[in-house]
């Protein structure tokens, strides 16, 4: 045997030697740099920050709602509720926009939209009401404010319609009567009509042999023959 085979078979191991961990580290790098491209996938559609979700929520369109059922009691409050731009107290402002559909409200406030329907009032106030987003829309006659039931507090409040700003100044000019104001005495000249009647058939229902006020009772005819015997001269 030659010196050239033993070195052959050295050089041929010492490249298998490198060789086989390199073609091992080339088949395993595909499946190395499928985690990240999973990844990096994964954080294309990450959960939306609270900031991105009222943007989204701002810009989906809820000018209808198959499920709000209107009347005709409905649509005859709907007739009577006062639209447009109207500033609040506190330097805040509420839009009424009527909605596509007859009936239905967008009311929106700074960070905040309202699908609202007219509801029944025992008060005989207007309101309207989002029940899905829990918020309430009352129509005064001289002001509105918009409340949030979920949240339990006003979001607007001192809102004026042009209409309701005239309606406030004519109730500063001429308040009306409080609930609470005392009743005028108008029914005191009825019972004084009333005591008097009663007072004439008292006085008309008297036995006939009472005397009339401020005339002398009648003579007694046994006080005179009393009076003329004890007169009369004593027998000696």
């Amino acid at each position: 045997m030659s010196i050239r085979a033993p070195l052959t078979i050295a050089l041929m191991a010492a490249f298998a030697a490198f060789a086989l961990p390199a073609a091992a580290q080339t088949a395993a790098k595909p499946a190395a740099d499928k985690k990240p491209a999973t990844a990096k996938a994964a954080g294309r559609n990450p959960k939306l920050a609270r900031g991105a979700q009222k943007a989204v929520e701002e810009n989906t369109p809820i000018d209808d709602d198959p499920s709000i059922q209107i009347g005709e009691k409905e649509l005859a409050v709907a007739r009577e509720v006062q639209t447009g731009d109207m500033p609040c107290e506190l330097g805040a402002s509420v839009k009424v926009t009527p909605s596509k559909r007859e009936g239905l409200f967008l009311v929106t406030t700074k960070g905040y939209r309202f699908l609202m329907h007219p509801v029944d009032s025992r008060t005989g106030a207007i309101r309207l009401e989002d029940a899905k987003r829990g918020a309430m829309w009352l129509q005064l006659g001289n002001k509105s404010m918009l409340m949030s039931q979920k949240l339990g507090q006003r979001l607007a409040d001192e809102c004026q319609s042009p209409r309701q700003a005239a309606f406030a100044e004519e109730l500063k000019r001429n308040p009306r009567p409080s609930i609470l104001d005392a009743p005028a005495p108008a029914a005191s000249a009825p019972v004084a009509a009333a005591s008097a009647a009663a007072a004439a058939a008292s006085a008309s229902a008297a036995p006939a042999s009472a005397p009339a006020a401020g005339m002398a009772p009648a003579s007694n005819p046994a006080i005179p023959a009393a009076a003329a015997a004890a007169s009369a001269p004593r027998a000696n």
